[in-house]
């Protein structure tokens, strides 16, 4: 999730809070129940947010975890793409050198 998205979700649970404050006590509610009612969906979203992420650390899910594993599997075929090409450049001597050396 980037920044500017994180940003317009706060935006947007903050004026939700602000819009049922406001609209509740056109239904009926005096301004202690509206306030009540308002924080108890305010807290029910901080909540869920909190558990969300939680849940996301628990099973390595995080974005920079994700980004680390493609940028991992992206070095290793590149670096594998050049140590073949590597090989397959040198004499079929050197490659037996080699691989005897490797043993």
């Amino acid at each position: 999730m980037t920044k500017g998205k994180v940003l317009q979700i706060g935006l947007l649970i903050f004026f939700l809070g602000i819009l049922s404050y406001k609209l509740l006590p056109q239904f009926g509610f005096d301004n202690f129940t509206a306030s009540t009612i308002s924080n108890f969906i305010l807290i029910l979203v901080v909540i869920t947010w909190v558990s969300t992420y939680v849940f996301r650390v628990v099973n390595g899910k995080m974005t920079f975890m994700e980004q680390r594993k493609r940028y991992r599997k992206k070095y290793e075929k590149t670096l594998n793409d050049k140590l073949e090409i590597k090989f397959n450049s040198l004499s079929k001597e050197e490659q037996e050198k080699l691989m005897k050396e490797l043993e």
